[in-house]
């Protein structure tokens, strides 16, 4: 009987046991399975509902950048450039509307499209244009402006058929009527040697004496201020003789009224003790004075005027040398 008693209760205990360790183990699985309870609050929790709203937010956010990208790109590629003019900016009084036709056609007509290459493209159109240097193109949301420098011509060449200017650089300009402009003709250039491309200098002493020539007597003229110009009395000057290649004796230098008197000048500029003659100043002294004493006029002038006989202190009209 007792060992009856011992045995049951020794397998009691063992029930007991299993039991409790039943009770653990679900409690184990309970707390790592999680208790739908604490699930539920943790996704009703207002951090959380914060959190997700924000990201919603920027995901909003950049969708729309990446839209509004994406449409700008599409709505440049689709619209069409506007057009506007090509405007000349500050061109000067001497330039006639025959020239500045010439320049427009040249950049490519009067209207262009507005694009980012715009002034780009006019620049480049205009850099075959002698007349222009130093060209600067810039886009305006109406149109193209252009600034340059303006080579103003201040003598004229004609050989043949051939009619072309220079400016006071020697560049070589192709002809415009320029009616406005006190512009004078350079006679006796030996044309043996091929001459430039318009916008390029032309190297050569008797035209770069010439040049000289005329620029001096235009910078005595601003000096004096006479009512009239006598560079506007000047229709010539001839420079065959030029440094004595034909004839040694001669005027190397003669300058031509528009009545034809012809202005003997003798020697290049800085040449004139070589020859013996009077000083360049003394041959303007002469020349400007005898142009006032005469009206600001040649037309009542003899046939010949010579500046180089160093003996004369006055202006000395002759009919002859």
């Amino acid at each position: 009987m007792s060992c009856l008693r011992i045995c049951y209760s020794s397998s009691l205990k063992k029930v007991m046991t299993r039991e409790k360790n039943k009770i653990k183990k679900n409690r184990k699985i309970k707390i790592r399975s999680g208790n739908p309870g604490s699930l539920k609050a943790f996704w009703t929790s207002p951090n959380l509902l914060k959190t997700l709203k924000a990201l919603l937010l920027v995901a909003v956010f950049v969708s729309a950048g990446f839209l509004l990208y994406f449409a700008e790109r599409y709505v440049k590629s689709t619209t069409p450039a506007a057009t506007g003019q090509i405007q000349l900016m500050d061109v000067p009084d001497w330039v006639g509307g025959k020239l500045r036709e010439k320049i427009l056609e040249a950049a490519g007509q009067n209207f262009v499209k507005l694009d980012e290459n715009a002034a780009k493209k006019v620049v480049e159109n205009l850099s075959t244009v002698a007349w222009l240097d130093n060209v600067i193109g810039k886009t305006t949301d109406k149109s193209v402006q252009i600034s340059a420098k303006y080579r103003k011509p201040i003598a004229v060449v004609e050989s043949g058929t051939r009619k072309f200017y220079v400016d006071s650089q020697c560049v070589v300009l192709d002809y415009v009527p320029m009616p406005q402009l006190l512009i004078m003709e350079i006679r006796g250039l030996s044309l043996e040697k091929d001459v430039p491309h318009y916008g390029r200098v032309w190297r050569r002493d008797d035209l770069e004496a010439a040049v000289a020539l005329r620029e001096k007597i235009y910078e005595v003229d601003v000096k004096t201020r006479y009512p009239r110009p006598l560079l506007r009395e000047i229709a010539a000057i001839d420079v065959t003789n030029f440094g004595g290649r034909k004839d040694s004796r001669e005027p190397h230098i003669i300058l031509y009224t528009r009545n034809n008197t012809a202005i003997v000048w003798g020697a290049e500029l800085g040449k004139w003790s070589q020859n013996l003659e009077s000083t360049d100043e003394q041959k303007l002294a002469k020349l400007f004075g005898y142009y006032k004493e005469n009206g600001y006029k040649f037309s009542t002038s003899p046939k010949y005027i010579i500046l180089r006989d160093p003996r004369d202190n006055i202006p000395l009209p002759i009919d002859k040398y």
